[in-house]
């Protein structure tokens, strides 16, 4: 019997910080980022205004990651992917998973020195962004290729969206599904999709964030076959530009003002828990919709190690290095 491939992985993510201490140090690697903010000269003005957001968000931010424990979850959360991939991938191949996120720790180099002294046959380079943007995918991909140090033997690949993968597709109709199995009366549920915004001048530079969002929501709502009445807004704007509307805020006053009493918020955007679905939807949306009367607010639970979402990502990896098999679904 042939040797399995020995396959890394490495999971890209956005990050965030793991105590409170690390919130103003996290911002600062966030505005610091070109691919973030960028205008005219912004390669002189940028570590200092980087600086100055920090210190001016710092406080506010903080008392919200004191409001959801102390600290984000989204490393411990994207490592339990990272062990559940490989533990799908082991039938097939021997697969390493490691973690790079963008502006806290692991960051990238890290990972890339995780890497080394891997015996391995290939490298499958995997963001944790279903829909790609030049905020988010392009992102992460530029500071990889800004510290790895190729090997020429070493073929590497990269995944770069999967919006539309069916097992993606099903594991979010499943969260909904759970979702709506804890409301009172599910049929008169308004579903609320939300994803994370984006300023119009990246979509206005062909960004295709936008319109892979929207058809995600399309092929999931195909896919579910609900009846219930639905929107598709966005969420977590950053300053002064104009960004994608309509807005998660606009968007629950609306419907509350519009008699809507129950409704199912589905942060389709994100894949792990983290402080847009555990504060901004979960705590802020929620007192605007209680305040406003509504009388039922669910949130959908983001999809985590979901045995769904973990088949979709090893059947992302197993096309990739052309690995076939028909074992991956999960049930």
């Amino acid at each position: 019997m042939s040797e399995k491939k020995r396959i890394g992985i490495v999971l890209f993510q956005l990050g965030g910080p793991d105590t409170l201490k690390a919130v103003e140090p996290f911002l600062y690697n966030l505005f610091c980022d070109p691919d973030i903010i960028n205008f005219p000269g912004a390669w002189l003005a940028r570590k200092p205004l980087a600086k100055w957001i920090a210190v001016r968000r710092s406080k506010v931010v903080a008392e919200h990651y004191a409001a959801i424990g102390g600290g984000s979850p989204i490393c411990q959360l994207t490592e339990d992917q990272a062990r559940a991939l490989e533990d799908a991938l082991r039938p097939h191949v021997d697969a390493r998973a490691v973690v790079a996120m963008r502006y806290w720790h692991p960051f990238t180099a890290e990972a890339i020195a995780q890497l080394e002294g891997m015996h391995l046959d290939e490298l499958i380079l995997l963001p944790l962004y279903p829909q790609y943007s030049f905020a988010t995918t392009a992102s992460s991909l530029k500071e990889w290729g800004r510290l790895y140090r190729p090997n020429s033997s070493l073929p590497v690949r990269t995944i770069q969206i999967f919006y539309d993968h069916p097992l993606y597709i099903a594991a979010l109709a499943e969260k909904i599904n759970l979702g709506l199995a804890h409301v009172r009366h599910p049929e008169g549920v308004f579903l609320v999709f939300s994803a994370h915004g984006l300023p119009i001048s990246l979509i206005e530079r062909g960004d295709p964030y936008q319109r892979q969002i929207e058809e995600t929501v399309r092929l999931v709502r195909e896919f579910g076959d609900w009846p219930n009445s639905h929107v598709l807004c966005y969420q977590s704007r950053v300053g002064r530009q104009k960004w994608l509307e309509p807005s998660l805020t606009h968007t629950i006053e609306r419907l509350a003002k519009g008699g809507v009493k129950r409704m199912l918020v589905i942060p389709v955007s994100f894949v792990t828990e983290h402080i847009e679905t555990l504060h901004e939807i979960n705590i802020e949306a929620r007192e605007e919709a209680e305040a406003l009367g509504v009388e039922e607010f669910a949130v959908m639970a983001a999809l985590n190690d979901s045995p769904k979402f973990i088949a979709a990502l090893a059947d992302l990896v197993l096309r990739a290095v052309r690995v076939e098999s028909t074992a991956v679904a999960a049930s």
